[in-house]
């Protein structure tokens, strides 16, 4: 059993919450048991993965996508409603981390992306500040590879199906270096094309999306929002477990996004 207030402290400094400006709260959103036995882990609130949780005996879920989005209606009614309703309920902590857990160099989401697909890092781009903010990661895969084969790596990685748009020029077939950002990061890239990659992985695409890619010759992978980012909140929970003594699980709900 941990003190709630002990697990917040750990993982905001772990995280370096302090050093990003979020498009939501980071840390504690919805306030639950004080003392922590049980914590599960997932990628979104939902009220699937909520139930889960309360079924699971959970006293802490721990997610990358929680409430309370800049922009978003404040009002607690309808789904957020009954949302927080059935974690009060069940006295549930609601603890969420979005740019911070997309950050961090070992256990963020690009970061274990990049060993999902066994790519090496070499550096990292973006964010809203640079430095450790920065949330993309480029590098390069170990040996060179037709994008077709590197298409149905990232496929049977993930498992989902990856969006794959091509550069015409026959000599642009094959992939070397690659830059990634998980989830709905189709606008930077751009910012992969200025880094002179073969390729650029991310989970969404908009449609001007294509047309970028095709006009710069650069690689354009989308292999899902919630695929990419199944992987930072599933390791923030093992390194949990493992140094501060807590059981968790990851329980998947999946989407197709």
């Amino acid at each position: 059993m941990v003190a709630l207030a002990d697990i917040i402290n750990y993982c905001d400094d772990l995280l370096e919450v302090a050093q990003f400006k979020d498009y939501c709260p980071n840390g504690l959103q919805v306030e639950g048991a004080k003392d922590i036995t049980k914590v599960v882990t997932g990628v979104t609130a939902s009220q699937a993965l909520i139930d889960a949780a309360v079924e699971a005996h959970a006293d802490m879920l721990l997610v990358h996508h929680g409430f309370f989005w800049q922009g978003e209606n404040p009002n607690i009614t309808g789904i957020k409603h009954r949302r927080i309703k059935r974690l009060l309920q069940a006295n549930i902590n609601l603890v969420a981390y979005h740019l911070p857990l997309d950050a961090h160099p070992l256990l963020g989401n690009n970061a274990q992306l990049a060993k999902v697909l066994d790519l090496e890092i070499e550096g990292r781009f973006g964010g809203n500040g640079g430095g450790s903010t920065a949330i993309a990661m480029y590098g390069r895969v170990a040996d060179k590879i037709p994008a077709v084969q590197f298409a149905a790596g990232i496929s049977e990685s993930l498992n989902r199906q990856v969006l794959h748009i091509a550069p015409d020029a026959r000599e642009k077939q094959s992939i070397r270096t690659v830059a990634w950002c998980s989830g709905a990061a189709q606008s930077y890239i751009e910012k992969a094309v200025d880094l002179g990659v073969d390729a650029f992985i991310t989970g969404e695409a908009s449609e001007q999306t294509a047309h970028i890619a095709r006009e710069c010759d650069i690689h354009f992978f989308a292999a899902g929002h919630h695929a990419t980012e199944r992987y930072g909140v599933k390791a923030l929970g093992e390194h949990l477990s493992q140094h501060l003594d807590l059981d968790q699980c990851f329980i998947d709900i999946d989407n197709p996004i």
